[in-house]
């Protein structure tokens, strides 16, 4: 299995488990996976209607670029970066895209 199908295995993995998570105070807000293959983004949304407001948030947003996979976003208290390690990410290919270039190496993820 070459790198990139093996990295798109594993984000789709972790966003499967978080996205099967029921929502106990919110039911009426449902997870949505958003997987687009050819241009190597990988989404969590949460969608729905809680007490008369719509809820509309990006819960992760991952992306393959240049072998290499960048959290674009991680909007949960999950360490989703050492979570992608423990399956087998080389921490040298996890970019924490939210983080400023110059910032990155005091990370211990990959910086380019």
């Amino acid at each position: 299995m070459d790198k990139i199908t093996q990295y798109q295995k594993i984000i789709c993995q972790i966003l499967e488990k978080y996205a099967s998570i029921k929502k106990v105070v919110t039911p009426d807000v449902k997870a949505q996976l958003i997987i687009d293959t050819n241009n190597l983004h990988y989404q969590l949304l949460s969608t729905g209607w809680h007490k008369n407001r719509y809820i509309y948030t990006v819960a992760f947003h991952f992306a393959i670029k240049n072998e290499k996979v960048w959290i674009l976003q991680n909007n949960t208290e999950a360490m989703i970066a050492d979570e992608l390690y423990e399956q087998g990410i080389p921490k040298s290919d996890i970019i924490l895209g939210f983080v400023p270039a110059k910032g990155r190496v005091y990370t211990g993820f990959g910086i380019e």
